[in-house]
């Protein structure tokens, strides 16, 4: 859509997605709003080239997705241009446009990207409008670089807030400056909350004979944070909120000394600082009341960064076994560590340091000099620097560097460094404990040694242990390594080896069922050399083995298995065979009633699934065979009924429309949303009908046809809110009645569903329904926020509305329901919600308080599926399936590791609480059940816009 044709909604919708992008996060929202009218979409394949070094530039240019390299030649051969580094997700370049200097480097797309451009005449627009804002933002020599005494004096004020002159030095522990203005007032609203609410907790404290004047403990605070909010899970996430305020000198200790601790140690708020410091007024005291849970979610959304960087500031050996845990977990989600195995995470996690660059011009390393240290950028962005040719790039959060020419900082830069020594010493050490077994001059399995705990020895010393584990290999390679180390002793139900369990879940991605099998009846027979007895006893422990993997393979599959007709036939081969061999081994016939068992329980049996079915209905499992009778729409909006399995193709949906409607002469299957957007599905997508948005439906055209389909009225959703109806239903029982069908819905996602999603539903030819109505409720339950919130008009019933959804989310916390939590968090924060109130963070970037949570969670937990998700393509998209031509099992493990989140928390059966099904349950049952919602983000801002227009 051209600029000019663009309406105020269309702008908020750009808005809202583009305030989610790493490149726009620091930009003023005026600023961003003038983006939002000029900015063009680009969507480019791999391998295209922006422009050349030497170019005159013509558009600026910021990353939405993908990612491109820049290349720099000292000839003016294009051919011998050196790739100096990757622009990633949220860099943006291009600003030599408002000079007309040549283009620096050359620039090519790395692979599949998106990108957002401005025109020459619109950014120069932008430029002279908005400098004061832009100037911090963009590289030298136009953003604000600090060189001796040339400094921006106006740039500079930009950037710092207003404070009064009272405030004191900055003590040593703060990593600011002076404090922003949002954590300034996050302090004295929790200050003045305490005063009102607990005005013990700041007092005259005495300790060794000394006086400290108001002040408070450590554990008191955490106690009370924890007390305020259903948004803080656990007391280390209530350290990370406070360290937040300490950062920035909000709160100090009372001698300077302490990063945030949960301990008996005395913290002062600025505020009280002063002498006569003021009580906070009935007026203030409202407000903060009104406040705090805004500023409670502000906090749980940074916090967990400050937990992170006070971390990292600890000297390497004085880290917890806590401390390298978190860090850990950090650095699974940093792009640029992303390939290296868990061993190397590990190791990093003990002696990565933070740096933090407050000044910007700050110069890291120069062109020329050995590089001792590299770094990873936490938050701000570096410049790349190469002489004569200036700043030809800016790297941001997530980017690496060490090898690069001369890097500045631009303003705010905080890095990981990982000194040259550790790194190389890392490197050395993984690859002295690197087994490597080679057929033919080639790897065919790669093992690591690594530490597998202490065990005590006779003498009572310590004695560290070690194992194997596999890091690549052939998948037959892969099989035998592990039916050889399988541990015999242990019974089916214990938790035995997890990467036994890594490959049973994951062989469906590098060794299917129709090549499993084969390779299993392989292991399975007797071996041809020896004496009898050790011919004997070598089958006896072989096939053991074999009917161990093959009975956990059946557990894990379950219903699965009934789809798999190779497998099923496998199955029934095996059994024969092992029962054969009881005859002459008599110790298998311990196994052979469990293997029986699990042959006869695995028949076939069809159901029929209807997405219109009455959703009061306890659920089952939806399978691929199932039936679905489901309705396809015509460019007329009238509609034929087909009836196909739910793993049906594209092809097969066509042919059996085509079959109603007496031709199918070049007919598309369209996917449909509310608001009018239209995808053409390929011929071999599988399992469409679960798919589709939450008011999405499917059409069938011919493709001359496609332009002049259109939304049914029906998929516009509720035009009058149910706020009567449910505002009588009390926040618990809704909450309740929530989890319940949420439970349902969980219960039914088989875990290989998970795997087929991350790696294309139509590379398995499996469909992923259980798990596509889970995600969709998540959807439907953030637009049922949104919905009523848009839908309700007065203005004193909004506000009780937004208390009571408050209400339920802490509801769902308590019942453990994570995914109605944030479902109904990121519904208020919904940009047609969030500008009718405060601004509210996004808890989906959240990762690392969400995982502390869950790691605090007795189960059974219904975790917060679009996090697991975004993880496991996370891991997915940064680790190559096959290096050398050999399975990169590393990743497996981690993905199985994720996978292995969703089987902890339905380890423990969920029981509804008969308590509280009071004699309304069954209202408020149906009423979660099927809610009526708007998905229609355009509508919803119109309806928002109306309810309260634009200020000027």
């Amino acid at each position: 859509m051209k600029p000019l044709e663009r309406s105020s909604e269309d702008v908020d919708i750009i808005f809202s997605r583009l305030k989610e992008v790493k490149a726009f996060e620091k930009f003023h929202p005026n600023l961003l709003q003038q983006i939002c009218l000029c900015g063009y979409y680009e969507n480019l394949e791999k391998g295209i080239t922006l422009f050349r070094q030497g170019d005159i530039g013509t558009n600026w240019y910021a990353v939405l997705t993908g990612s491109l390299d820049v290349k720099v030649s000292d000839t003016s051969n294009h051919q011998d241009a050196v790739t100096i580094c990757t622009l990633g997700i949220g860099t943006a370049f291009g600003e030599s446009i408002l000079d007309n200097t040549p283009r620096h480097a050359t620039i090519v797309t790395r692979e599949h990207s998106e990108l957002l451009r401005i025109e020459q005449k619109d950014f120069k627009a932008l430029w002279e409008k908005y400098r004061q804002y832009m100037s911090g933002l963009l590289t030298p020599p136009y953003g604000v670089m600090e060189t001796g005494s040339n400094n921006d004096s106006k740039c500079e004020k930009i950037d710092t807030p207003l404070i009064e002159p009272h405030i004191p030095q900055r003590p040593t522990k703060t990593i600011t400056q002076v404090p922003s203005e949002k954590i300034l007032r996050a302090g004295k609203i929790l200050r003045n909350t305490i005063l009102s609410r607990a005005p013990h907790m700041i007092r005259d404290r005495k300790y060794h004979l000394k006086t400290y004047r108001q002040c408070c403990v450590g554990t008191e605070l955490v106690d009370w944070m924890m007390q305020q909010s259903p948004c803080v899970h656990s007391r280390t996430q209530a350290v990370g909120m406070w360290q937040v305020l300490l950062e920035e000198g909000v709160l100090n200790h009372v001698d300077q000394e302490h990063h945030f601790q949960d301990k008996y140690l005395f913290y002062r708020f600025l505020d009280d600082e002063r002498e006569d410091a003021p009580l906070p007024t009935e007026e203030e005291k409202k407000e903060c009341d009104e406040e705090l849970q805004d500023t409670m979610l502000l906090l749980s959304q940074i916090g967990p960064d400050a937990h992170m960087r006070m971390i990292l500031r600890k000297p390497p050996g004085q880290r917890t076994v806590d401390d390298l845990e978190f860090i850990y977990e950090e650095l699974l989600h940093i792009k640029a560590l992303s390939h290296l195995s868990t061993t190397v995470k590990r190791e990093l996690a003990g002696v990565l340091i933070f740096e933090s660059h407050p000044k910007a011009g700050t110069v890291l390393f120069n062109q020329g000099e050995e590089g001792t240290s590299w770094y990873i950028i936490l938050k701000g962005s570096v410049n790349v620097v190469i002489y004569g040719k200036g700043v030809v790039c800016t790297l941001h959060e997530g980017d690496d560097f060490g090898k690069l020419a001369l890097v500045n900082d631009a303003p705010r830069a905080a890095s990981i460094v990982l000194h040259k020594e550790d790194f190389n010493r890392i490197l050395r050490d993984v690859e002295a404990n690197t087994v490597r077994l080679k057929e033919h001059d080639q790897d065919v399995l790669v093992l690591e040694k690594i530490p597998a705990g202490n065990r005590v020895s006779n003498q009572g010393n310590s004695q560290p242990q070690h194992k194997y584990i596999v890091m690549s290999g052939t998948p037959e390679k892969i099989l035998e390594h592990f039916l050889e180390t399988m541990r015999l002793e242990a019974t089916l139900n214990e938790a035995t080896d997890s990467v036994l369990n890594d490959f049973i879940m994951m062989h469906c991605v590098f060794m299917p069922n129709s090549q499993l099998c084969p390779a299993l009846m392989a292991q399975y027979p007797f071996p041809s050399q020896g004496t009898e007895q050790e011919k004997m006893d070598y089958a006896l422990n072989n096939k053991r083995r074999v009917i161990r993997l093959v009975l956990q393979w059946a557990a894990l599959y379950g219903d699965l298995l009934q789809e798999d007709e190779a497998a099923m036939a496998f199955l029934e081969e095996f059994y024969v065979s092992v029962s054969d061999d009881t005859r002459m081994i008599a110790a298998l016939k311990e196994q052979l009633p469990e293997l029986e068992k699990t042959v006869k329980q695995h028949k076939v049996l069809l159901q029929l699934f209807n997405t219109s079915d009455d959703r009061a209905q306890k659920r089952q499992p939806i399978r691929g065979s199932d039936e679905v009778l489901f309705k396809v729409y015509c460019i007329d909006q009238t509609y034929t009924t087909i009836r196909v399995p739910v793993s049906s193709s594209v092809k097969e949906v066509i042919s059996a429309v085509a079959d109603k409607l007496g031709s199918g002469e070049g007919l598309i299957i369209v996917k449909m949303s509310s608001g009018g957007e239209k995808v053409v599905l390929k011929p071999h997508d599988v399992s469409v009908f679960t798919t589709l948005s939450v008011n999405g439906r499917l059409f069938a055209c011919p493709r001359d046809q496609f332009d002049s389909l259109a939304p049914l009225p029906e998929q516009e959703g509720p035009s009058t809110g149910t706020v009567g109806t449910f505002e009588l239903m009390s926040s618990k029982d809704l909450a309740h009645q929530m989890t319940i069908y949420d439970w349902e819905l969980f219960n039914c996602v088989h875990e290989l569903e998970l795997i087929y999603h991350t790696f294309g539903r139509h590379n398995f030819k499996k469909t992923t329904a259980n798990l596509d109505l889970f995600l969709r409720r998540f959807n439907e339950i953030q637009f049922w926020v949104v919905t009523e919130i848009c839908l309700c008009s007065q203005l004193s019933k909004r506000v009780q509305l937004l208390k009571k959804y408050i209400k339920i989310a802490a509801h769902c916390k308590e019942y453990k329901n994570l995914n109605s939590f944030f479902a109904i968090i990121m519904g208020l924060s919904n940009v047609a919600v969030s500008r009718l109130s405060l601004t509210w963070e996004d808890p989906s970037r959240n990762h690392r308080a969400y995982r502390l949570t869950v790691a605090k969670l007795d189960p059974p937990i219904i975790p917060f599926m679009p996090l697991l998700i975004k993880d496991m393509t996370f891991t997915h998209e940064g680790n190559k399936t096959f290096t050398d031509n050999l399975v990169n099992f590393e990743k497996m493990r981690m993905i199985a590791n994720t996978v292995r989140t969703v089987k902890f928390c339905r380890s423990q059966s969920f029981n509804p609480d008969v308590a509280l099904t009071n004699k309304n349950h069954q209202d408020v049952r149906s009423y979660v059940r099927q809610l009526n919602v708007i998905d229609n983000q355009r509508t919803l801002s119109q309806m928002s816009h109306r309810l309260e227009p634009r200020r000027a």
